[in-house]
């Protein structure tokens, strides 16, 4: 597996960005007869695109054929989901919607789109990126590192200008009072000029724009976690990380006869894949919790597979270890996934939103609200710094089974504490790779 440097990632991003405006773009301006700048920055990119390349390219680069499709449109439909639902709820408006399209998702994502995304991933893995590496390799390095961190300075500063500017919504003296008064208006003048300009362009690339309304407060007050916020996601996900670990721990001895430690950190029975499962799987499918149980079903095999096929890559890339292993399993993908717990995630989906989510969240929201928040924000920087040495532990461990030595006293400390015999202990199943 080809592990990419960060300035291969970066000109990935920008290229792919810039090749994504040129295509919203064009199909924008032949679609209204007039140009339009796509792109949710002021410059020729459409960082959505950038993003979905970035991904795709790292975790799919073993697939091909109908894998490599249909994965790049999974995971490409669900970025631009999350993508519509960062921008609606950042500024309160909706730049697409695919409602008067067949076989949509309320008006965030669509099967057309999806196939085209399936399309545009397997160009780009198959041909692309070597095309990419060819191209770049014409250049002076020199030039191309210079040029690279004008790209990322340009980006920063457009990404935040748009940003506050969209959210600011015209002059406010009161926000903007700055020591000298003269000063204060020229800026409230200046900001107000650019931002009818930024909002103007998103109403020419965006015609069909929509305001959300806000959804209205709950009468019910002073309810802890209540809906799908901070509060109740990562209550979620430490209880959903401990009850992984526990039901793969009683799995491993009903089928291999033995105990086994099944945990992610080194301190505590936490699974973080099952944790993030459930917090990914709440977060995307909130909404569509009452849906029928075909439709949570197909929507937690489609997003379970993706997601464990994901964790696999970047566990490999960044500890050097697999995990798990499923290649004596019939129909699985590399031994990353296979069929049958590609199922078995989608059956957990029906019986998370049916039977266990609705008892879990009654029973958190019950929880006063300033224990709630103080016991959270604990258990938070717990597993916070549980993952930072976690990672510190997998990294040396690889390190030294590859005979780096370290002077790092930091370090130091996670070989005497974290030595490969400890290692074997909480990571059995762990396999070094190439």
């Amino acid at each position: 597996m080809r592990v990419f440097s960060g300035y291969e990632l970066l000109w990935l991003f920008f290229l792919y960005s810039f090749l994504g405006w040129i295509l919203e773009t064009v199909t924008a301006t032949l679609r209204q007869r007039k140009f339009s700048n796509r792109g949710l920055v002021n410059g020729p990119f459409c960082v959505m695109y950038g993003i979905t390349a970035v991904l795709i390219s790292v975790g799919l680069q073993e697939l091909t054929g109908f894998w490599l499709f249909l994965f790049s449109m999974v995971y490409a439909t669900v970025i631009e989901w999350i993508g519509g639902h960062l921008i609606e709820k950042a500024f309160k408006e909706r730049w697409w919607d695919y409602s008067d399209v067949k076989w949509n998702l309320d008006g965030y994502i669509c099967f057309p789109a999806s196939f085209l995304w399936g399309i545009l991933g397997f160009v780009s893995v198959t041909w692309g990126n070597a095309l990419t590496w060819k191209l770049l390799s014409f250049l002076p390095t020199l030039l191309m590192h210079i040029l690279l961190l004008v790209l990322m300075a340009v980006m920063a500063i457009d990404i935040t200008a748009s940003f506050l500017l969209l959210i600011k919504k015209g002059p406010n003296l009161e926000q903007w009072a700055a020591a000298n008064e003269q000063l204060d208006k020229v800026s409230d003048h200046l900001s107000f000029l650019i931002t009818q300009w930024i909002e103007k362009r998103i109403r020419k690339a965006y015609p069909k724009v929509k305001k959300v309304r806000k959804a209205e407060k709950s009468a019910e007050e002073g309810v802890f976690a209540e809906g799908c916020g901070f509060y109740k996601l990562m209550l979620l996900f430490i209880i959903g990380a401990f009850l992984g670990d526990i039901v793969e721990t009683i799995f491993c001895r009903v089928t291999m006869g033995y105990w086994m430690s099944r945990s992610s950190l080194v301190w505590g029975p936490f699974s973080i894949v099952w944790g993030l499962a459930l917090a990914l799987v709440t977060l995307l499918l909130y909404k569509y919790k009452d849906h029928s149980d075909s439709f949570l079903f197909m929507m937690g095999t489609l997003l379970g597979g993706g997601y464990e096929y994901l964790c696999s890559v970047f566990t490999e890339i960044f500890f050097g270890k697999v995990f798990w292993d499923y290649s004596e399993l019939p129909f699985n993908l590399g031994g990353r996934i296979n069929l049958l717990y590609c199922f078995f995630w989608g059956i957990a989906a029906v019986i998370w939103f049916k039977k266990v989510y609705p008892v879990l969240s009654a029973w958190i929201e019950k929880i006063p609200v300033l224990p709630g928040k103080i016991i959270t924000w604990m258990l938070t920087v717990f597993m916070f710094v549980n993952i930072i040495v976690s990672s510190m532990a997998l990294v040396r461990y690889d390190q030294r089974a590859k005979g780096i030595e370290t002077e790092n006293t930091v370090l130091e400390w996670v070989d005497t504490h974290f030595d490969d015999d400890r290692m074997k202990q909480i990571y059995p199943k762990a396999k070094a790779t190439d």
